[in-house]
């Protein structure tokens, strides 16, 4: 089973205060910050990650492209993000997959509620972020005390069996 995440874009964009900093200074700035960011979480969470930008203000066809294996997709001219994530929301729902969409518009919280998805806020996609940062973190300093040796990739069981064999 994969589990999977939607993300608007632009609603995360203004919710995360490192973004919504950059955006006022370059908002593709911040746009490549949240790709950046999202891709090293869809690689610690193995979920797949779609990320949604609203576009339906600029004129064209929208698009899709795949960065750092994360999707990123823009609207097409007169649709909405919540347009397009309701759609991925039913397309993506069904036997054995959890959708997640993470935003903090209420109503399109409940609108993809009802379609079976689960909500998750903003905030809180910055909390599962900053805490998979953090865990991450973690596991490579525990690594750089263990050394790069077998004997630190080995089991307590097996280290025991070993040490038995050596000793007879």
């Amino acid at each position: 089973m994969k589990d999977y995440l939607i993300v608007d874009g632009y609603n995360v964009i203004g919710a995360w205060p490192e973004l919504a900093r950059l955006k006022d200074i370059r908002l593709e700035d911040a746009r490549d910050r949240l790709i950046d960011i999202l891709a090293d979480y869809q690689a610690y969470s193995g979920m797949k990650i779609y990320l949604v930008f609203d576009a339906h203000q600029v004129p064209g066809v929208g698009g899709k492209y795949e960065q750092s294996r994360l999707q990123v997709v823009y609207t097409k001219e007169k649709e909405t993000a919540d347009e397009l994530i309701e759609r991925l929301v039913s397309d993506l729902t069904g036997r054995r997959r959890l959708v997640y969409v993470a935003t903090s518009d209420m109503t399109e919280q409940h609108v993809i509620f009802g379609r079976g998805a689960f909500r998750l806020p903003a905030r809180e996609l910055l909390s599962k972020v900053k805490e998979s940062r953090k865990e991450v973190r973690m596991q490579l300093e525990e690594s750089k005390r263990a050394g790069n040796t077998i004997d630190s990739k080995l089991s307590d069981e097996l280290r025991e069996r070993f040490e038995k064999w050596r000793r007879e």
